[in-house]
């Protein structure tokens, strides 16, 4: 995973609320054996016509957002099925960071797995930051988040910070452990019986 520090991005503004899995990747595009190419079909229902004709109202279609990493949502983002995939597809299509006023809880730790910072904020800044129109910081290691209309600190738990900092999978995470691993392994052969 790549490590996250700092990013500098305007947000693209998702105006819903309780955003499900479903719509965030539906079921028919989860056929893929690896984590990348969802991105093509973020939001798909909500982004296309039935002819796959992109709709010029649907805010991941305007050309303003293009690039953006940072995605602001309402509340309840995430629910629905525990599916993995929708964070893939979030992180593919290009987005580091979510804010929203809150998360379902199983979507809300998948994205720390796959490398994007959930950020959960109260009502009132989350509504500056959609009336913004400039750039927004988001500093993981000084936990702010800033614009011209926003100032504010964001909680996290320090393990989920260490592993976006560091740019840690769980793979990776089970790896730091690997002298005591063998360590283990080395004792199971010479001593079977012993554990």
């Amino acid at each position: 995973m790549e490590p996250f520090r700092r990013i500098y991005s305007i947000a693209t503004p998702l105006d819903k609320v309780n955003v499900d899995t479903d719509q965030i990747i539906p079921k028919q595009f989860l056929k893929l054996i690896q984590k990348t190419g969802f991105g093509q079909y973020l939001f798909y229902d909500w982004r296309y016509e039935k002819d796959g004709t992109p709709r010029k109202d649907f805010v991941l279609n305007d050309s303003r957002y293009k690039g953006s990493v940072i995605l602001l949502a309402r509340n309840n983002f995430g629910c629905g099925s525990s599916r993995e995939h929708a964070a893939w597809a979030l992180l593919d299509f290009g987005f580091r960071a979510i804010i929203s006023t809150s998360f379902a809880d199983i979507f809300y730790n998948n994205c720390f797995k796959n490398g994007i910072l959930p950020i959960t904020v109260d009502e009132q800044a989350l509504q500056k930051l959609f009336e913004s129109k400039s750039e927004i910081e988001i500093d993981l290691e000084k936990q702010t988040v800033k614009n011209d209309n926003v100032s504010l600190q964001f909680h996290i738990e320090p393990y989920w910070k260490k592993i976006l900092l560091e740019g840690l999978d769980d793979i990776a995470v089970t790896l730091k452990h690997n002298d005591a691993i063998s360590k283990y392994e080395e004792k199971q052969v010479s001593n079977p019986r012993s554990s």
